[in-house]
């Protein structure tokens, strides 16, 4: 057999590539029209559903897609051919999904977690929280101050009468001063004793002759921890009849005198048994103050002094 188109009655017996030889030539063989070397091959490449058969495609403008093809190709998404139709629509087909739009359900684009309310929300919070306790603090405050102002209390410098029971526990419950009565600056007259029995001073010791008008002793006292009002403890003895002195505080004598009364119950002249206790509400300074309890015109002076000391506020025992 020779190369080219030997008038061959098989497709087997005609050789596609005879131009590529002399004697083909020369019979007459000739090289393809399009294709990958065989002959009246065409090599178009168009997209799904577009080729037409027995159809002359039209041309259009360059840059331009024909108006049959641009209707051919529908919407952008679409298919390109009525035909066509995805794999997974034609029986045991594999099933679909539907993806969600992000950020949100249905069209459009969704928004994220709105982050500003909730913060809101928690500043608003945590603003009542503050407020209620704000409030329960100032609610106990006014508590307390109505718990003080709802007792009378007396006005400076004014005594209370007090206790038959009345003994110095309550100067053991603060560190303010406390003197011995023999330790006071005494007026001419005044005499220290240790005679009668149970004065509660260091040694036994007792003032004696303070029953004589224009008789005092003063107290000199220091160390006071700030302004106000405070309780001055007297310690005496009466033999068995009611007595009276005045108190004067940084030179303003009191309207109140300083009641020694028969606490103790005592008999008639027996200073042994007529030891107790009286007590004094004053004002007082911070730092230093002068004490003074004296024998005045209109006092009843018959005692013995044991002792001075104070205690914090305005006590009643």
């Amino acid at each position: 057999m020779t190369s080219g188109n030997n008038g061959a009655s098989t497709p087997e017996d005609d050789d596609p590539f005879g131009y590529l030889y002399a004697d083909g030539q020369a019979n007459g063989a000739q090289p393809p029209s399009g294709g990958y070397g065989y002959p009246n091959t065409v090599n178009r490449v168009r997209p799904v559903g577009q080729r037409q058969y027995g159809q002359q495609q039209p041309t259009a403008p360059y840059g331009q897609v024909p108006q049959q093809q641009a209707q051919q190709q529908g919407a952008y998404g679409q298919p390109n051919n009525a035909h066509y139709a995805a794999p997974e629509t034609f029986p045991g087909g594999a099933p679909t999904t539907q993806q969600q739009p992000y950020g949100g359900n249905g069209g459009g684009r969704g928004r994220g977690p709105n982050t500003k309310g909730l913060l809101i929300g928690a500043i608003a919070v945590v603003a009542a929280v503050v407020i209620g306790i704000g409030v329960a603090m100032l609610g106990g405050d006014d508590d307390k101050d109505g718990g003080s102002e709802a007792s009378t209390a007396p006005t400076a410098q004014q005594s209370s009468k007090p206790s038959a029971s009345a003994s110095g526990s309550a100067a053991s419950e603060d560190d303010l001063p406390k003197i011995d009565a023999k330790a006071l600056s005494l007026s001419p007259g005044i005499t220290t004793a240790t005679d009668v029995q149970g004065a509660k001073a260091d040694g036994g010791i007792y003032l004696n002759g303070f029953n004589q008008v224009g008789s005092s002793v003063t107290w000199n006292v220091s160390g006071i921890p700030k302004s106000g009002k405070y309780t001055l403890y007297t310690g005496y003895s009466v033999p068995g009849k009611d007595a009276t002195a005045t108190l004067t505080i940084n030179g303003t004598a009191s309207t109140t005198p300083v009641g020694m009364d028969n606490y103790a119950k005592a008999a008639e002249g027996d200073y042994a048994k007529g030891w107790t206790q009286t007590y004094n509400w004053v004002q007082l300074n911070k730092g230093s103050n002068t004490i003074k309890i004296s024998c005045e015109q209109g006092n009843q002076c018959d005692a013995l002094l044991d002792q001075l000391w104070l205690v914090n506020g305005w006590v009643d025992s």
